[in-house]
């Protein structure tokens, strides 16, 4: 606290000097000014930790300086002690209705002045210290929130989390008549590279196929790692030659990807689309199986390659 940064608003040159003088010797840092308007400029320039303001100044009253530093996000938090002559009740309900934190009458002691800062500068610390508090315990949470609904080995969304949003876009689509599809996506032969290389890189190949399916939609398409090298991709509001491109882009950057660690080689995907239009498709769980059974198609066709259910 004694090395914390006091705004001094006291038109007054013989007191504004004494108190600057005594609160820099109590260890404070004071910048000094005599009017109401160059304080608004400067506490907007420059960290506070408190404000002693006169009530009468020449330009504007401290009464509505601490009304609007109390209305400003940036400012709000600044403890402001009012400093007057006026003593009555009146005046001080006045002060205190206008946002101060607390009222010293003129002519104040010294000692009970420096008491009364320590004691403002102890509630902004306890409070500073619960806003760090609160807003870390709010990070904890989104970042608990994010990994709640994603996967964490490709950062796509995970399983339980695409069945929640799948339920709601095929609600939309059968009540807007609105075009859905879905891709379902499974790499070509990925048991070969973990039994040769190994489930790490068996998991790195995953992670790069992840963001290349990721780059290759749109961003109001939901990606998902279904499982295992199964991802599902699921396509709103966009008609099937659409969907179907964003298919093909895919598998070309996937068989034009070089993956390093298995020494060069190229991988494969093979892709099932179905859609909302399709007949007999009236729940969600009967649309992920449709374009699973035409990407197993996919894969007795040859593999690397897209099947679209009729």
């Amino acid at each position: 606290m004694a090395k914390a940064n006091i705004l001094f608003v006291e038109d007054s040159e013989t007191q504004g000097s004494e108190t600057k003088k005594f609160l820099e010797k109590s260890g404070y840092a004071v910048v000094w000014v005599i009017e109401g308007m160059p304080a608004l400029r400067i506490v907007k320039t420059q960290p506070f930790d408190i404000i002693l303001i006169d009530c009468i100044l020449p330009d504007i009253d401290g009464i509505k300086i601490c009304s609007w530093l109390k209305q400003d996000e940036d400012t709000k938090g600044i403890p402001i002690i009012m400093l007057t002559a006026k003593a009555t009740t009146a005046d001080k309900v006045l002060g205190l209705d206008s946002g101060a934190d607390d009222y010293l009458s003129k002519p104040y002691e010294k000692v009970e002045l420096s008491a009364r800062i320590s004691a403002a500068l102890r509630t902004k610390f306890l409070q500073d210290e619960l806003k760090r508090k609160s807003d870390e315990m709010r990070d904890v949470l989104a970042k608990v929130a994010v990994l709640s609904v994603t996967d964490p080995l490709t950062g796509l969304y995970n399983r339980r989390h695409f069945e929640e949003l799948l339920e709601s876009e095929f609600k939309k689509a059968l009540r807007y008549k609105t075009p859905l599809s879905c891709m379902m996506i499974d790499i070509d032969h990925f048991k070969v590279v973990n039994d040769t290389h190994g489930h790490a890189v068996g998991d790195a190949v995953i992670k790069d196929i992840a963001q290349i399916i990721r780059q290759n939609i749109r961003n109001v398409d939901t990606p998902c790692r279904w499982g295992g090298e199964e991802f599902i991709v699921l396509t709103p509001m966009t008609e099937k030659a659409f969907v179907e491109q964003s298919a093909r882009r895919i598998l070309k950057c996937i068989s034009d990807h070089v993956f390093t660690y298995i020494g060069g080689q190229t991988m494969t995907v093979s892709i099932g689309i179905a859609d909302v239009s399709k007949r007999g498709i009236d729940t969600p769980y009967k649309l992920i199986h449709a374009a699973d059974i035409v990407m197993y198609e996919a894969k007795q066709g040859g593999r690397n390659r897209i099947c679209i259910a009729k």
